[in-house]
């Protein structure tokens, strides 16, 4: 009954439409038409502003019991100087406890309370349950109107800043951050200025008092409250606890400006160990998000580089290989240029065939029409992630704070979605000519300059040098020839000699290391047992084993399972009472050359494989192994794991490393021998 009740309304509709002159058949081999963006109405947030100048926005949403707050700072980039690192530790000890709560019991009660607070140099955050909200809020005004400054906390902080730029200092990603601000913006900018060690001890307790007093100021600052509260009660409360912040003048400073290099070059920082390039192709960029051009320039970059649909992806990661991922970004800014980035991580055997993708890609950009394909899809993007947000009750605040801080139109989210659609594959052009450069670019280029520079010197472009605190430098020195006589051979016999003798090492049975270190506030420890054939190292932390890895002729197992057969191939090599016992009989194991490693010289014999790569360095002073480095390479992606080895002591008359650094997940740790066995200690279970 129901099925012919639909097929007569349908049947009437098909009438109804024939007597208008409509024709009912529908072409389905035609797209439909999108119709026009709709008109997004935001709303906007009520608003008061104190006395003082501190300027408010509430957001009333009461669909979940819960409240949050924003205060911005609008006070611009701050140059630091030869205190750079001032705003990170006035940043740590905020929110610290204040002049009437000590830091335990502000920090107890927040806790208790189960609310989120974080106060940092020039912003301050919390969210919490709404009933909680008016004790957070007034425990907030007091950390950002009367923070405790005490030298205790200073000097943690300090000591925090200095221990952080040290664990940087052999990062590639770390350097090469640094780098591309310092040598895009140059020093003198507050974006290309960076910390160092030095700047971090210029810093003072009174300094930090003094950029609170010269930056903390309500005139300048911005309040935005969401969630489930009352206009009438936020108001009360906030006019209640803020309204003794005393306004005053801001320092004034005036930015330097910016300018790209006359012709495109490479400006190279040496990493000796790097085992991969990190590449940035950057020039700067007047943008700003009230521009006619934004949203073109938005769609542009996302068809470019803005994800794993973007050009750059597609080339070096899907079609060459050459890196786990390429992405580029645009930025905006109000006060000062901003930059056009394209990044990727790469192999450093195609450091110089991916530095040629980056720029071919740039200039068939630039040249030629992106398709209404690729256009639409970008535009599906923006368009769906604008809708999500806003879902979340914080965005109309945000947005109404962009408006007043970036100086945007009333209007500027409620034609958002009309902006987005009305740009055409020829405005993505002309902005693409505009803003991505092809001819007045920096590549910089952060890498191992023994494996890449030879190549990269074959490139067209002009190469400047650099050090790691982006200073003008000389060119690295290559790896110097290997003198006559010197073989593999006779370079790992220096060694054993220097540890104990030939004969005696080669006689060794089995030897038994185990080394202590402490990290993450926990002591971990980790031990090696070998024999001719086989090999254990077990590592725990906190008395739980974390892996264990056992080798022999049969493969090699983590924790019991299987590593694939390629790889144990291009492990097994290193069985032996001593690595190095593996090096003499590899064929595959060769002595390259001599580098420089932390001042000295020393011999590299490089293994080389598919996926597992090691390279061993002895000094060639002493004959001692210095570094041992490890590269996989699986599936586009590079990691490595390197140790350094120092401190050598003599036990059972065979000398071993008393001193091991290496990296342990994100943290460099050093592990100090705790015992030394040869002949001894060993037993078949081990290797089970």
């Amino acid at each position: 009954m129901k099925n012919n009740m639909k097929t007569k309304i349908t049947t009437l509709i098909a009438l109804f439409l024939i007597s208008l002159g409509v024709n009912a058949q529908i072409d389905r081999s035609q797209q439909p038409k999108a119709g026009p963006a709709p008109t997004i109405n935001l709303g906007k947030p009520q608003t008061f502003e104190l006395k003082n100048g501190l300027k408010v926005m509430v957001v009333e949403n009461h669909k979940l019991p819960k409240a949050s707050a924003m205060l911005i700072l609008d006070n611009g980039p701050i140059f630091e100087g030869e205190k750079a690192g001032l705003t990170s530790i006035v940043g740590g000890m905020m929110g610290n406890g204040t002049k009437t709560i000590s830091k335990d019991a502000f920090n107890e009660e927040v806790d208790f309370l189960g609310a989120n607070l974080n106060i940092g140099s020039q912003s301050a955050y919390f969210n919490t349950l709404s009933k909680f909200f008016p004790r957070i809020l007034e425990l907030t005004a007091d950390a950002i109107q009367n923070p405790l400054f005490t030298q205790e906390e200073f000097e943690k902080e300090q000591a925090k800043l200095i221990e952080g730029i040290k664990s940087g200092e052999n990062s590639v990603a770390a350097i090469a951050a640094k780098a591309q601000n310092a040598l895009v913006y140059g020093k003198n900018h507050p974006y290309g200025e960076f910390e160092t060690e030095t700047s971090a001890k210029n810093v003072t307790l009174a300094d930090v008092q003094n950029f609170y007093a010269s930056y903390f100021k309500p005139n300048n600052a911005y309040l935005v409250i969401v969630g489930d509260v009352s206009f009438k009660d936020v108001k009360a409360q906030v006019t209640k606890h803020f309204s003794n912040w005393k306004k005053g003048t801001i320092p004034a400073y005036e930015i330097p400006k910016v300018a790209d290099v006359a012709k495109t070059e490479i400006d190279f920082i040496d990493m000796p160990n790097a085992v991969q390039s990190d590449i940035a192709v950057i020039n700067t960029v007047d943008l700003k998000m009230g521009s006619p051009d934004y949203f073109a320039a938005l769609l542009a970059n996302k068809i470019f580089g803005g994800g794993g649909e973007g050009r750059l992806f597609l080339n070096l990661r899907e079609d060459k290989g050459y890196t786990y991922g390429a992405y580029s970004r645009i930025g905006n800014d109000e006060r000062t240029s901003a930059t056009f980035k394209s990044v990727a991580s790469v192999r450093n055997v195609v450091t110089d065939s991916s530095v040629v993708e980056f720029m071919k890609e740039i200039k068939t950009f630039r040249d030629t029409k992106v398709t209404e394909e690729e256009l639409k899809n970008a535009k599906a993007a923006y368009i769906g992630n604008f809708v999500m947000a806003l879902e979340n009750p914080s965005t109309v605040a945000n947005y109404a704070l962009n408006i007043v801080i970036k100086n945007l139109p009333e209007n500027f989210y409620e034609t958002y979605l009309q902006k987005v659609n009305a740009v055409t594959v020829d405005d993505v052009q002309r902005v693409a000519q505009k803003y991505f450069s092809e001819d007045n670019a920096r590549i910089v280029i952060v890498g191992k300059a023994l494996d890449v520079l030879p190549n990269l010197e074959k490139l067209p472009y002009t190469i400047s040098y650099f050090d790691k605190e982006s200073n003008p430098a000389s060119k690295p020195e290559m790896s110097k020839p290997i003198p006559a006589g010197i073989t593999k051979q006779t370079v790992i016999d220096g060694y054993f000699n220097a540890i104990g003798g030939v004969d005696k090492v080669k006689a060794l049975k089995s030897t038994l290391v185990t080394y202590e270190a402490n990290a993450m506030g926990n002591v971990i420890l980790n031990t090696e047992k070998r024999t001719s054939t086989n090999y254990a190292n077990e590592t725990s932390m906190g008395g739980n084993m974390m892996m264990k890895v056992v080798m022999s002729d049969a493969g090699v197992f983590m924790n019991k399972q299987p590593l694939p057969p390629q790889m144990s191939d291009e492990m097994t090599y290193t069985l032996g009472t001593f690595l190095e016992m593996g090096l003499l009989n590899n064929e595959n194991s060769k002595l390259t050359g001599i580098e420089n490693i932390e001042g000295k010289d020393a011999y590299v014999i490089l293994t080389k494989g598919e996926i597992v790569s090691s390279s061993v360095y002895f000094d060639v002073e002493s004959g001692l192994k210095v570094k041992e480095l490890q590269v996989v390479t699986m599936q586009g992606q590079t990691q490595n794991q390197e140790a350094f080895f120092s401190n050598y002591q003599e036990f059972n008359g065979i000398k071993f490393p008393s001193t091991k650094t290496g990296s342990f997940g994100p943290q460099t740790v050093e592990f100090k021998l705790m015992d030394a066995k040869v002949n001894e200690g060993v037993t078949d279970a081990d290797f089970q």
